[in-house]
């Protein structure tokens, strides 16, 4: 069947993914090649110092990208996109949205990128001897508690974004395991959240005064391959408001960005990583056994499938690098030059290969954001140079981008050092690699390992969304996801690979050495401006 023919017949898949920046939806055909694309840009805010989106942003956002995805149909096939074979939907991880009884949201929704759970994360880190992010959801509920915050009292539900989302279209309360291991720790044997930590932090909210019983507001754990339920008549209409999408299409389990990554990457197998390099960046490496010891830089979460992963995740990535190019862009348009904003980025990439591969000197810090691999709470982002250093285009950019890698070596430095993890190869995918190559090499220098980079990478964690839901529908008895990925979906494609260049390496080594120290100044710039 042609994809028109898949779409009318309803044969066809969706994935959907609310990233930090962009809303995206792929449609994928038999093949589980995508045959259409929408989008809806969006932003998060800083209000009264929390990092937010409205339930407004939400709703819209999922509208908006559901109707272009809607028109790229029709514009491209001459039909109305009315049914589907099924749905999947994904979010950026962590966070915490809080519910009452009735389903309205008590508090503004929480996100990722807040740094404001140090006291909570410290003491249930400690508590359970497992590494407890800021990041995370039960990091957000504990700290509530230790805030007083009056929320509490009617407190029936909390969960995440792409959690909420699938509770409003099928009206079930539930999350894959990949996303619920950002909740809270996951016992890897029994595939759902550890009932020994759970009756600790039972008893702990007991002596702050909450009768709050942890697993009776947190969402059902399912895995790959399960079913999560199915499109309501209020879910299709929340989708879609004109009426045109029909109800009862089946839906998979929601998934993090930190799944769907390792998804859209062939990466769900033990000893396989990736790299994720977006506004945030983060790698996972899928473990063979359990840490040894405790890391407040490794985050431990798991594939969609509940095997182990040691994941290191860092707050900034490229925003800096857009703010840059943007203010470039604001000069050549003063200049009299209309330059397309791609062509800057190009530039840019191309022009870093040929820096010096300690960039001369200069240093940069990417806080948008606090840092918590590197001990920030808060950013500043700063550029810095010595009167003595190689201060050309070249080398800016070269900075810009070792900038944007320099946190995630600090962390994955720590698994191969302290753990003797090695990573025979990482495969990456998102907006650094848009640029062929040069975000490659860099992030082969840094980690000191080889980098693939398959042709569908741009794709991103909408496809590999979608995916799962495939992985759901079409599976064979027994067949796990690791096999339906490489024999249906990669078909043993293993990418273009980059290894890493020893010169580069001893460079990145340079100059992170000088990024570890300089770390103060960044602490100075917080604490000064």
């Amino acid at each position: 069947m042609n994809a028109k023919d898949i779409i009318s017949a309803g044969k066809a898949v969706l994935g959907i993914e609310f990233g930090s920046t962009r809303i995206k939806a792929v449609l994928i055909d038999d093949t589980y090649a995508p045959i259409a694309q929408g989008a809806h840009d969006w932003e998060n805010r800083l209000e009264n110092g929390i990092w937010t989106y409205s339930l407004s942003d939400i709703t819209l956002g999922l509208q908006d990208c559901y109707r272009s995805l809607a028109e790229d149909v029709r514009e491209k096939y001459g039909i109305t996109l009315t049914k589907l074979a099924g749905i999947g939907f994904s979010a950026m991880m962590h966070g915490y949205m809080a519910f009452d009884k009735n389903g309205e949201l008590l508090v503004p929704f929480r996100t990722w990128r807040n740094s404001i759970t140090g006291d909570a994360a410290k003491e249930l880190t400690a508590l359970f001897n497992y590494n407890i992010p800021q990041r995370w959801s039960i990091a957000h509920l504990y700290q509530a508690m230790l805030n007083k915050e009056e929320h509490l009292s009617n407190l029936d539900f909390f969960t995440t974004l792409d959690g909420f989302i699938h509770w409003k279209l099928t009206g079930n309360k539930v999350l894959g395991i990949g996303e619920a291991s950002g909740m809270f720790p996951i016992d890897i044997e029994t595939k759902n959240y550890d009932a020994d930590m759970i009756a600790k932090f039972d008893a702990l909210s007991k002596s702050h005064g909450y009768d709050i019983k942890l697993g009776d507001i947190l969402p059902k754990v399912l895995l790959a391959g399960d079913s999560a339920g199915a499109l309501t008549k209020e879910g299709a209409l929340f989708i879609d408001p004109t009426g045109t999408l029909e109800a009862g299409i089946p839906l998979c389990p929601p998934e993090g960005d930190a799944g769907t990554g390792m998804v859209a990457t062939n990466s769900v197998r033990e000893r396989t990583g990736n790299i994720s390099a977006g506004t945030s960046i983060f790698a996972m490496v899928v473990l063979e056994k359990a840490l040894k010891n405790v890391y407040p830089e490794i985050d431990l979460v798991t594939t969609p499938t509940g095997s182990l992963v040691a994941m290191v995740h860092c707050n900034n990535c490229t925003s800096e690098i857009n703010a840059w190019v943007n203010m470039l862009k604001e000069f050549s348009t003063a200049a009299g030059f209309d330059i397309p904003t791609s062509k800057f980025y190009e530039i840019m990439f191309n022009e870093a290969l040929s820096g010096d591969t300690d960039c001369g000197g200069l240093l940069l810090y990417n806080y948008l954001s606090g840092e918590n691999v590197t001990g920030l709470d808060e950013g500043r982002p700063l550029f810095v140079r010595r009167p003595d250093s190689k201060f050309n285009f070249k080398n800016f950019a070269r900075v810009n981008i070792y900038s944007a890698l320099a946190s995630l070596k600090v962390g994955l430095d720590i698994l191969n050092e302290n753990e003797d993890i090695k990573i025979d190869k990482m495969f990456a995918h998102g907006g650094l690699y848009k640029t062929p190559v040069v975000g490659q090499k860099l992030s082969a220098a840094a980690i000191n390992a080889p980098v693939s980079v398959m042709s569908t990478a741009g794709e991103g964690g909408a496809w590999g969304m979608a995916l799962l839901c495939a992985y759901m529908l079409d599976k064979e008895a027994d067949e796990n996801l690791e096999d339906f990925l490489l024999n249906k979906v990669f078909k043993g494609d293993e990418g273009t690979l980059i290894e890493p260049d020893k010169d580069e390496v001893a460079g990145f080594n340079e100059f992170i050495k000088t990024y570890k120290k300089g770390l103060e100044i960044e602490k100075s710039a917080v604490l000064n401006m």
